[in-house]
């Protein structure tokens, strides 16, 4: 076996062992009911160490999710969130409505655009529009 190949083979055995250590956590669901003892920096990283009542850990990412993670997991968490935030919870209600009208707006601006802009180059698209508005109030 070359010197490369020995590398290589201690390298996985090595990585296959960190994979099965003792104690470490897979998911997130392992986590429930143990209370987080301590929280590590890991050098040169922006991940830390999670270490359990229990003994077993965890290494995590740093916590910072993304726009529609932060919704997505607001939304999932809602019944808490609005009993335990309320004040919190409505603002963030009344500024995703604000969101979704705004979306709506400007999809409505987007489209009346896209028609003015093509109505000299495609001519049959007054009568196209004329059909389909003709078609809505039938």
């Amino acid at each position: 076996m070359s010197a490369n190949e020995a590398k290589w083979k201690a390298n996985q055995e090595k990585v296959a062992f960190l994979k099965q250590f003792p104690g470490l956590l897979r998911t997130w669901d392992e986590v429930a009911g143990h209370t987080v003892t301590s929280v590590t920096s890991i050098e040169q990283s922006d991940a830390k160490v999670l270490m359990l009542d229990n003994g077993s850990f965890a290494i995590v990412p740093p916590l910072a999710p993304e726009p529609r993670q932060l919704r997505d997991g607001i939304t999932a968490a809602a019944a808490r969130l609005r009993t335990l935030y309320p004040d919190a919870y409505r603002k963030y209600e009344a500024l995703a409505q604000r969101d979704r009208e705004a979306t709506r707006t400007a999809r409505m601006e987007n489209i009346l655009g896209a028609i003015h802009n093509n109505l000299e180059a495609i001519p049959e698209l007054k009568d196209r529009i004329r059909s389909l508005v003709k078609k809505w109030n039938s």
